[in-house]
């Protein structure tokens, strides 16, 4: 099978028909062999009803209805699980990615060897309130994650190979994320293409601008897993050492200063009448559970059963040994 699009919608029956027949018309010009997974993410309109009419009529629409509504990437990843097609395309229901672009994100991962392509939205038709966030995110995104020439990470329209979505783990709301995994899974030719976004035109947009700030927040959890998540002695440990360090050196000028203040016959002040000698102690306790906390935390990854699960591209005249 040439190509599985994946389509995950919240409250999207109206675009459904009009999005089906724009992609049956699309594939069946370039004459590809396809299949249509519709993840229908909890929806309280007829989407289902719509998805169970529409695999009716063909037998390359499937679907997966969840019995409530659990966000996008769970969508995502139901649908990667089941996707059977060479090439993997996503995108969004709302009839705001066009499937023309289809051909051409195929051509970029079949000929042009991209292990992902995700699509660029260079002109949009969303309000500023929704553009400029979306442009600070995706700077930050970029930097963070080092995949400098993307512009544009949460663009629902993407293409994969089938071993790529095969072998990462979309979960929370990482699908913003989804070419950072890639490239943390060992897929680093990532590609972009300006693709053409539409205005919506049906319904409303699902996302709230709490969004923003969950993605901020998701960016640097993916950030720190990615860094430390097998190791988090090294972040812990070390910052607990260095504040530990500066706590028992505080305390010690502290203890100088004292033995001075004797030594010249000043009598009368207790070292604990300081603030400092509480700040310094303070700073011992906290360096002291930030090294346990490391500590801990090295524990319970060495008993992750998945603590030695590394992404083996190839391997040559090896055997299963058991």
């Amino acid at each position: 099978m040439n190509i599985s699009v994946i389509i995950p919608l919240y409250n999207e029956s109206e675009s459904l028909p009009e999005l089906y027949n724009w992609i049956v018309r699309v594939m069946d010009a370039h004459h590809y062999t396809y299949e249509i997974i519709f993840v229908n993410d909890g929806s309280t309109d007829d989407s289902w009803k719509v998805i169970q009419s529409l695999s009716k009529k063909s037998d390359c629409v499937k679907g997966i209805r969840f019995r409530r509504n659990y966000g996008k990437s769970p969508a995502l990843y139901c649908g990667f699980k089941v996707a059977q097609g060479d090439v993997v395309i996503t995108m969004d229901a709302d009839l705001q990615d066009s499937p023309e672009e289809i051909p051409g994100l195929y051509k970029m991962i079949t000929e042009e060897n991209y292990d992902m392509v995700s699509g660029y939205k260079k002109k949009r038709y969303d309000p500023l309130s929704k553009t400029i966030p979306t442009k600070l995110f995706n700077a930050t995104a970029r930097w963070i994650s080092g995949i400098h020439n993307l512009h544009d990470f949460n663009c629902g329209l993407k293409a994969y190979k089938k071993v790529v979505v095969k072998n990462i783990e979309v979960y929370g709301e990482m699908h913003r994320y989804i070419p950072y995994l890639a490239k943390n899974a060992g897929f680093d030719k990532i590609g972009e293409k300006v693709v053409h976004h539409h205005a919506r035109k049906y319904g409303k947009s699902k996302f709230g601008v709490n969004r923003f700030f969950n993605g901020y927040l998701d960016l640097l959890t993916l950030w720190f897993l990615t860094n430390f998540g097998k190791k988090p002695m090294h972040v812990f440990g070390f910052l607990g050492s260095i504040v530990f360090f500066v706590g028992f050196i505080a305390l010690i000028i502290l203890g100088i200063d004292k033995l001075v203040a004797l030594h010249e016959g000043i009598y009368g002040n207790l070292i604990t009448d300081s603030p400092y000698f509480f700040i310094a102690l303070t700073t011992m306790v906290l360096g002291t559970q930030l090294f346990l906390a490391g500590f801990l935390g090295d524990l319970i990854s060495r008993q992750n059963t998945k603590r030695n699960d590394y992404q083996i591209a190839e391997e040559i005249h090896l055997k299963d040994k058991d």
